[in-house]
């Protein structure tokens, strides 16, 4: 089964009120999100109140560039509808081993609090390079020594 997925970090929480508003821009968009005239067979997800998860099951409709092009195009009315950034990757997500809350740190900072061992190879980090939907529940939570970020950091 092939189901895409793009996953997009915001660079801090959602409320509840920005998450209902999400909600609703991303459910009207995937109800009419087409590739060529043919419905695509999109969801949508937000995790944590930081992720926003898009996925589209290419076995009934295949994604194209436009389809994306449409997407991304949303995802950047949403950033300026609600001040948030979702496109910079060089932001970082790690749940913190002290205060068991998931924070959104600059790469540098990420160096740096590797370094005075505020994160650690077992600290949990967030894959969003992804784009199997299959992949996500064995690859997107994952201890930094498993994933991308020790090829960088470690």
């Amino acid at each position: 089964m092939m189901k895409r997925v793009w996953i997009y970090q915001s660079n801090r929480t959602f409320t509840e009120a920005e998450v209902g508003i999400i909600e609703q821009i991303l459910e009207e968009f995937v109800a009419q999100w087409t590739a060529h005239g043919n419905q695509l067979a999109g969801t949508y997800a937000i995790k944590y109140n930081l992720f926003i998860f898009l996925e589209v099951d290419e076995e009934k409709a295949a994604v194209t560039g436009c389809s994306i092009d449409k997407s991304v195009h949303l995802l950047k009315k949403i950033e300026q509808e609600l001040d948030v950034s979702l496109f910079d990757r060089l932001q970082l997500a790690y749940l913190s081993d002290r205060d068991h809350k998931i924070h959104v740190v600059s790469r540098a900072d990420f160096e740096q609090l590797l370094k005075l061992g505020d994160i650690t190879a077992d600290t949990i980090v967030f894959n969003n390079m992804l784009t199997q939907a299959d992949e996500i529940e064995a690859r997107w939570e994952v201890p930094l020594k498993e994933s991308w970020h020790a090829k960088v950091f470690l």
